[in-house]
């Protein structure tokens, strides 16, 4: 017989205890009053949505979804994202609404885990969307933004990392002639796995100078000077084509004063295949998994029957925990109105006042007023023993 799951935990999923949760709000409240700032509107979607629509249009992959049925038989999943819950609401309540949309939210999402991941399954994020504009400025506004994100959230030391997804994709096609083998070298970008990416180049049967062109695109790596390397590197079409769109959002974030937070990085891909341009990672010191994910997304809104291009962001709210300076704010001096039977009602009266004048108040039943002292000091309680009787005798 098996073993009853007393305390244990479904994979990946956890607890959040007050004093944890505590810091989590403030910094939601301290995201949220910069997002609003800027002209975004919170929206909240259910948790289930239905695979066949956003499930499908998820970049999520399957696997890593939790599907469930519902009493009329469709396959339903706990939201692996909120990017595309988001375009099914543009594309079909707000289908009225002039573009561009702002939106922001603050919410958990889902995704499975393997057992030896040892991740969470469900998380939470704040993350934004700007639907609506394909221009470099609404990447520079969503970057911007972040910026002015994690300095709201106190993240002393952050860079952003800004790159294209056609860059690196464009490169590959100009010197790589089979797909599969484009493929690896994708994958290992993908992977951060620059050692398995050098070999592959070092074997593949292209000339020396294809060769050196691979692995200089490892080193697109820092200022506004890997523009100009890059640029020289691309013969021409797609991968010079994203260059270009760099220049013009580099110029953009100039404007926004915040480059000094920024560098840029021509091998950033991502794992998610609904970018279609600019795409970008926060990273924090000290902690080697992106703060923020986000970039440009210009084909999901197709899907929903409402195409439009988009860009937005998202910022893994427990990773941000690790690294803001903001500490939580010390509760008030927690006040213990303690009672006997007797004394119930000017007991409960008195706590009432105490709370409408700003003091944290919890009752409590104690006949005896040496025995309330007692429970109070143990639980760090100021004690305030109500005793009407003997007050009356």
């Amino acid at each position: 017989m098996a073993r009853p799951l007393v305390f244990e935990k479904p994979l990946g999923m956890r607890d959040m205890l007050p004093e944890s949760l505590v810091k989590q709000r403030q910094l939601e409240s301290a995201l949220r009053h910069c997002i609003e700032k800027w002209g975004y509107d919170e929206i909240v979607t259910p948790s289930l949505e239905y695979y066949d629509t956003v499930g499908a249009a998820s970049a999520t992959l399957e696997s890593r979804m939790f599907k469930l049925l519902d009493k009329q038989g469709h396959t339903v999943v706990l939201r692996p994202d909120m990017t595309s819950p988001i375009a099914r609401v543009v594309a079909s309540l707000y289908k009225d609404v002039p573009l561009p949309i702002r939106l922001f939210y603050q919410t958990n999402v889902f995704r499975a885990q393997e057992k030896e991941a040892g991740r969470n399954a469900e998380f939470f994020q704040t993350g934004v969307e700007l639907i609506g504009t394909e221009s470099g400025d609404a990447d520079a506004e969503v970057i911007a933004l972040a910026v002015s994100c994690l300095q709201a959230a106190e993240v002393n030391a952050f860079k952003i990392a800004i790159g294209h997804v056609d860059f690196a994709g464009g490169l590959l096609e100009e010197i790589v002639s089979e797909q599969a083998d484009r493929d690896r070298l994708w994958q290992f970008l993908q992977d951060r796995d620059y050692v398995g990416y050098r070999q592959l180049a070092g074997s593949l049967n292209i000339t020396d100078t294809e060769r050196r062109r691979l692995h200089a695109l490892l080193h697109l790596r820092g200022g506004k000077e890997k523009i100009e390397e890059a640029r020289q590197l691309t013969v021409n079409g797609k991968a010079r084509k994203a260059v270009q769109t760099v220049v013009s959002l580099w110029e953009a974030l100039e404007a926004y004063g915040v480059t000094e937070h920024l560098l840029l990085d021509f091998n950033l891909v991502s794992s998610l295949n609904y970018y279609t341009g600019a795409v970008f990672e926060g990273y924090a010191a000290d902690l080697g998994s992106p703060l923020v994910t986000g970039g440009r997304y210009d084909h999901l809104l197709a899907q929903f029957g409402r195409p439009a291009p988009a860009t937005g962001f998202a910022i893994k709210m427990d990773r941000l925990m690790q690294v803001t300076s903001i500490r939580p704010r010390e509760i008030t001096q927690r006040l213990a109105v303690v009672y006997p039977a007797s004394s119930r009602q000017e007991a409960l009266l008195e706590a009432q006042k105490l709370r409408k004048n700003g003091h944290i108040v919890i009752t409590h039943l104690c006949e005896s007023e040496e025995a309330a002292n007692a429970w109070g000091r143990e639980r760090g309680y100021e004690v305030l023993y109500v005793n009407g009787r003997e007050e009356r005798e």
